[in-house]
C-alpha cells in the first residue's frame, strides 16, 4: 500500500510516510527536484556533490531541505554510496560525515542505522530504491540504498538484521517504507543481470517480466518488499510509494531518464 503523504515548506515539496509521521518519534523526507538553486541538468534541488554540480548550490539545496525537515544540515551523515551491502552503525560522533562534501562521507557504506536522537541520515538517488526503516519499539531508524545490486545484495534485510543486532529491534514492530525509484514499466534489463536474479530470488516470476523487444522489465519495488517480509517484517508495515523517478521527470531526477547526468533526491530521516 502506498501510505505517503506529500509536505511543503517554503519553496521545498517533499514526501513522507504517515505511518512513520504518526509515531512522533521522526523527521523524515524524500526531496524532489524542485525548490533549489542548481541549473541545467541539476535543475533544481540537486542534493548531491558527486554528479558535478556547484558544491555552493548543493550546499543551499541542503540547507532548505533540512530547514524544511527542521534538521541541521551541518549534522548530517551520509555514505560513499558504492551498490554494495554495509551498513554502518552511527551516532552523534558522526554527525557531518559527507554534510560538506563527499571526501569525508563514510567510505564504502549504503545504509546506515542509529539509535540516537538528533542525528540526520541521508541517502542520494535518481533511481535507485530508497528503504526507510523505523523500529519505533526500541526507537531506531535506518536508510538502504537499493539499486538493482543492492536489491540482489538483499541491503534491506541486512539493515534490518543490523537493526536488530546492535539495538534489539525485532522485524516484526518494523516499518518500512519504500520510496519512488525506477518502475517496473521503465526498467528494462538484459540477460545477465535477469540470470542473476533468477538464481537468487525464488520469486523471481513475480519480479520479472518479458517484453517485446526480448529484453524483460523488472520490478525492485516488489524485489525489495519481498526481501523485507523475508527478513520478518509484517505485510501491513510495509509501503510502497510506487511512484516511478523515470515517469515522472517532472517531479524527479532520473538517471536513466536523462541519458546518465542529472541531479539526486535525498532520502532523510532523524530520531528526534
Amino acid at each position: 500500500m502506498p501510505g505517503y503523504l506529500w509536505r511543503e515548506e517554503g519553496t521545498v515539496k517533499w514526501l513522507l510516510w504517515e505511518a512513520f509521521l504518526d509515531t512522533g518519534l521522526v523527521s523524515h523526507g524524500f526531496t524532489t527536484r524542485h525548490g533549489g538553486v542548481s541549473t541545467g541538468e541539476f535543475a533544481t534541488l540537486n542534493m548531491a556533490f558527486h554528479v558535478g554540480d556547484d558544491p555552493g548550490h548543493v550546499l543551499i539545496n541542503r540547507d532548505r531541505a533540512c530547514r524544511a525537515l527542521e534538521m541541521n544540515p551541518a549534522h548530517l551523515v551520509a555514505g560513499q554510496q558504492v551498490h554494495g551491502d554495509r551498513v554502518a552503525v552511527v551516532g552523534k560522533v558522526h554527525r557531518g560525515r559527507g554534510a560538506r562534501s563527499t571526501e569525508d562521507a563514510l567510505p564504502a557504506t549504503d545504509a546506515l542505522i542509529t539509535g540516537e536522537l538528533l542525528v540526520p541520515l541521508s541517502s542520494y538517488y535518481a533511481d535507485c530504491v530508497p528503504v526507510f526503516l523505523l523500529d519505533p519499539v526500541r526507537r531506531v531508524v535506518g536508510l538502504a540504498h537499493a539499486g538493482w545490486r543492492g536489491t540482489y545484495l538483499d541491503i534491506a534485510a541486512k539493515t534490518v538484521e543490523a537493526m536488530g543486532r546492535f539495538f534489539g529491534s525485532r522485524p516484526g514492530d518494523c516499518l518500512a517504507g519504500i520510496g519512488p525509484s525506477i518502475g517496473p514499466c521503465c526498467y528494462e534489463v538484459d540477460a545477465p543481470l535477469v540470470d542473476l536474479f533468477k538464481e537468487h530470488f525464488p520469486f523471481w516470476q513475480d519480479l520479472l517480466v518479458p517484453n517485446p523487444s526480448g529484453k524483460w522489465q523488472l520490478d525492485l519495488w516488489e524485489a525489495n518488499r519481498r526481501v523485507l517480509l523475508e527478513a520478518g517484517l509484517v505485510p501491513e508495515n510495509i509501503f510502497t510509494a510506487g511512484v516511478c523517478t523515470c515517469c515522472r521527470q517532472d517531479l524527479f531526477f532520473s538517471y536513466r531518464g536523462s541519458g546518465g547526468r542529472t541531479g539526486r533526491m535525498a532520502a532523510l530521516i532523524m530520531l528526534t
